[in-house]
């Protein structure tokens, strides 16, 4: 049974009457709200809330948050008599600490289901202790060990880092191309996380296939804070375009170093730090035309994004927008399942196909799982800053406005 489309202006009043969250009671661990009911199902959101990676678990939260709001306000889950959906939040600052924050989440509060989170290697040691207790884990993260490794109860909204990998390079040349500039060679600077590991294979791979020249193939730890090595050694590469995979302060810090030493070379974001709101702050006039690859963007859902833009005052992240499809993802699975139970939950997003609800805010517009728990239906796009928030501009399909190559038209 599918979630039945609402109507525009009941949903907006829905979810602005609904009131915000605090961010207090988000870093508690509980979520503020009215008592739970009986008939409440009790889904765990699992986000870094605090620490390096706060920015993007708040906004994957609020995203949540959203869903949850839409989903009460048409009504819960019908299949279960209405039954209102309940989040019970933990705060995952850091990988070391997940596997016993999920665990006690998941003792202490009978969950039927956990979303989150955003954060690759925190999934990766979160979705260990949700496997061995048969609880269903739906996530935004994208390293390809997140459903590669055989797991049954691992459910992956976006595409793996290597698709987004494969992706940053081939979008990126083909907008060169149209341009008028022919790429021979490029630079992949990448975070040692998993998430940076995974996206670089993808760079990687796609390069060696178009038959272009990776003549900066440099990791670097989590956390730098010295970029100069690295951009010297970029300087010194030739390369035409540099492919960064990295977090907030590191993709600040690297734009920060080649904007103002006026190096001139392309450079394309790989998610993460350069599509939040904070990219902009931090960098002002510094963030104009940058590109950068995502897992959604605000113009492809526009009713999500004017609603979460009201509330929050800011334009709504691809994080937000895939926690919030995952969600109602778990949503969709009980109404199919008819239980909240979590192995039948399970059996429903197995084999869930769907295009109705928030799954249309992912590029592709659907969500369908296959064995390995990854959406097939998912594919990345780029987006770019222009003014005070970025647009998508790639593949054609998806595209809202027309890229820019060096500040020119791309045709």
């Amino acid at each position: 049974m599918k979630t039945p489309t609402i109507h525009r202006r009941r949903l907006c009043a829905a979810l602005l009457g609904a009131g915000g969250l605090t961010l207090a009671a988000l870093a508690s661990g509980t979520l503020a709200g009215p008592a739970r009911a009986a008939d409440d199902v009790v889904v765990g959101v699992i986000q870094p809330l605090s620490g390096p990676n706060a920015q993007f678990g708040i906004g994957a939260q609020r995203g949540t948050e959203l869903a949850a709001q839409m989903i009460n306000a048409a009504g819960g889950i019908k299949a279960l008599g209405g039954a209102k959906i309940k989040l019970v939040a933990a705060d995952v600052p850091t990988p070391n600490t997940a596997a016993a924050t999920t665990q006690r989440l998941i003792s202490q509060n009978g969950v039927s289901a956990v979303v989150g989170a955003f954060v690759s290697s925190t999934t990766l040691a979160a979705s260990e202790v949700t496997e061995r207790a048969g609880i269903p884990l739906v996530t935004f993260a994208f390293a390809d060990q997140i459903t590669g490794r055989g797991y049954q109860y691992v459910f992956q909204v976006s595409p793996k880092g290597t698709a987004f990998g494969a992706a940053q390079f081939d979008y990126a040349t083909a907008i060169a191309k149209a341009a008028g500039e022919k790429i021979d060679k490029i630079a992949i600077l990448y975070e040692d996380t998993a998430y940076g590991t995974a996206q670089a294979k993808g760079l990687r791979e796609a390069a060696q296939k178009a038959g272009v020249a990776v003549v900066l193939d440099e990791a670097y730890p989590l956390g730098i804070t010295d970029v100069s090595p690295l951009v010297n050694k970029l300087r010194a590469s030739g390369a035409q375009i540099a492919f960064p995979v990295s977090y907030l302060n590191d993709s600040l810090l690297i734009i920060r170093a080649l904007r103002q030493q006026q190096i001139d070379i392309a450079v394309i974001g790989g998610a993460a730090g350069y599509i939040i709101p904070d990219f902009r702050k931090g960098l002002g006039a510094y963030a104009e035309g940058v590109l950068s690859v995502a897992a959604a963007s605000g113009d492809l859902i526009p009713e999500l994004a004017k609603t979460y833009k009201e509330k929050y005052g800011s334009f709504i992240t691809h994080e937000a927008i895939i926690h919030a499809a995952a969600l109602d993802a778990v949503a969709q699975a009980m109404e199919k399942a008819k239980s909240s139970d979590p192995q039948k939950v399970r059996d429903a997003l197995a084999t869930l196909d769907t295009c109705t609800g928030l799954a249309k805010g992912v590029p592709g517009g659907c969500i369908t799982f296959d064995k390995t728990g990854l959406n097939t239906s998912a594919f990345p796009v780029m987006v770019q800053w222009r003014g005070e928030e970025p647009v998508t501009v790639y593949p054609p399909q998806a595209a809202r406005q027309a890229p820019l190559w060096r500040g020119k038209p791309a045709p």
